[in-house]
């Protein structure tokens, strides 16, 4: 088993404790490739910088296998944009304003943040407050949408 150790603390944020440190809290990020989904995971500071890799689910404590499962699931939700409205470059930002089956959203990406092709078709983008949003093909969206998506996309 793995000697990883989360807690869950008052503040409601998946701790990282560790003995010879100070303890972080984290993001739970999945890593690529996505069809592995129970493997290769990352625990990440405020900075999003990583500070752990569990390697699989399986190597973990029932107790820490739980809160990452849990943080996981949180953390999954992924908006399908149908749409794009626009897209405003700023200095170290892009501003998106997108509609999806949700409802229009507005988002920032960080400037050399691109929208990463899937293998199933489609494209995946990670916004700045780690909202993860997926594109159709191309060819599904309308012209001004596959427009501005060309511009961005590999």
């Amino acid at each position: 088993m793995n000697p990883l150790k989360l807690e869950q603390k008052n503040d409601g944020m998946l701790w990282l404790i560790r003995e010879d440190d100070e303890d972080v809290a984290v993001k739970v990020r999945r890593a690529f490739p996505w069809s592995a989904p129970d493997r290769f995971i990352s625990l990440c500071d405020e900075k999003d910088h990583e500070v752990a890799m569990i390697d699989q689910l399986d190597d973990l404590e029932p107790e820490e296998r739980q809160l990452i499962e849990q943080a996981l699931m949180e953390a999954g939700f992924i908006l399908d944009i149908e749409a794009i409205d626009e897209i405003d470059n700023e200095y170290e930002i892009r501003n998106w304003k997108v509609r999806t089956r949700q409802g229009p959203i507005t988002f920032q990406t960080k400037h050399d943040e691109w929208p990463r092709p899937l293998q199933q078709g489609g494209y995946l983008i990670r916004g700045i407050e780690g909202l993860v949003l997926r594109f159709p093909e191309p060819e599904t969206m309308d012209e001004k949408s596959r427009k501005i998506l060309w511009a961005y996309a590999d």
